[in-house]
């Protein structure tokens, strides 16, 4: 299964889970066709009559280009809790560090297999790095000895998309592949055990957990919806969100109670969880085959998007319209015509000055500054 396609695929039948609890949580169903769920007419009047503010002055820093002899499409851009180190990796098999500040490479390891998703490990001071392949491998990277150091191969060997790592066991990680099954592991359990599963019937692209603490995790899958568990009650399902016409490619929260959605039909969403609302849809980018990565800088609450026109968006929660928009222009030697945004990431660091890093699917990373414009002289 390729990227491409992988938004064929419609759910076979409804989550099945292998954790037995007792009173799990009832879920919370969001579907776009049930007008209590969407916002109030009053509320669209404001959006409508609230185009966005451009708040915000972008440039582009730094360039990385590898050249375009070898095919190095890039599927994820992970950046470190301190704002200092960025991690990139894809097709061509290869974890490259780099500096944040001067876009220097330290070094890279070689893969076994291309890569899909890469976490740094929390509270480990950006030693340990996670990862995710089209093996149906998950490994952990000591980058002090750019040795593996932990590996668990649970998804029959299918290719795993997404990985990431509990914020509140920091021990703990989930991963999602397309053997359509979310498992909870262990490395403290002999291999790394799984401790809980969930199977969805089609595709796993995305799993995150709850950056702000707590038990919560967000899924996207490929038959349209995303799902929030609570990982000690895996029975059922907290919310799922139903809205999306195409695969769920990404899920991600923005505070410890919204969550933002991302598919393959061209749109965001946000939806808040405990008010069973869909707050709002963002429309501007192109996406209907391909990953093309998404990314909240949480304390400001812009989010950054990838296109298929092979160009960067971001948006302002506040408002479903773009605030800016950037190409990746062809750099000569690169191989493809049809190029596209596959991954992007913010630095976390920061509050009136931001730093977005993105990739495309040539290998070439823009790394980009943002200030307030009020902050400007």
């Amino acid at each position: 299964m390729t990227w491409e396609d992988i938004h064929r695929i419609s759910c076979l039948r409804g989550p099945t889970q292998y954790l037995n609890t007792q009173s799990p949580p009832q879920p919370l169903l969001f579907n776009n066709d049930m007008n209590h769920l969407n916002p109030s007419q009053e509320k669209l009047d404001h959006e409508k009559a609230s185009p966005p503010r451009f708040e915000w002055d972008f440039h582009v820093s730094a360039v990385i280009s590898h050249g375009g002899h070898i095919s190095d499409t890039l599927g994820v851009i992970e950046v470190n809790a301190a704002g200092t180190l960025f991690a990139t990796g894809g097709i061509a098999r290869k974890i490259r560090l780099y500096d944040l500040r001067t876009a220097k490479c330290h070094f890279y390891i070689t893969t076994p297999a291309k890569l899909s998703s890469l976490k740094w490990k929390p509270l480990l001071a950006g030693r340990v790095m996670g990862s995710a392949d089209y093996d149906g491998a998950v490994r952990e990277y000591d980058l002090e000895t750019q040795m593996s150091v932990f590996e668990r191969e649970e998804h029959h060997g299918q290719k795993v998309w997404t990985m990431d790592y509990s914020h509140t066991d920091t021990v703990v990680g989930a991963s999602g592949s397309d053997d359509g099954t979310m498992q909870i592991w262990d490395p403290r359990q002999e291999g790394g055990k799984c401790v809980g599963t969930v199977e969805f019937g089609s595709p796993v692209c995305c799993v995150e957990f709850n950056p702000f603490g707590g038990h919560l995790i967000a899924v996207g899958c490929a038959d349209k919806k995303a799902y929030v568990y609570d990982v000690r009650k895996l029975a059922d399902p907290t919310a799922i969100f139903d809205g999306h016409s195409k695969t769920v490619s990404y899920t991600r929260f923005v505070d410890d109670r919204t969550v933002m959605t991302s598919g393959t039909d061209g749109c965001l969403k946000m939806w808040d969880a405990q008010d069973q609302t869909l707050i709002r849809t963002y429309r501007g980018h192109t996406n209907q085959r391909r990953f093309v990565g998404l990314s909240i800088w949480r304390n400001r609450g812009l989010i950054g998007c990838g296109s298929e026109s092979n160009q960067v968006f971001v948006y302002d929660k506040r408002w479903g319209d773009p605030i800016w928009v950037h190409g990746f222009e062809p750099v000569c030697g690169t191989r493809s015509e049809y190029g596209f945004v596959s991954s992007i990431c913010w630095s976390q660091v920061g509050d009136d000055e931001c730093t977005l890093v993105a990739g495309d699917s040539d290998g070439i990373v823009k790394i980009f500054s943002g200030k307030r414009r009020s902050l400007i002289n």
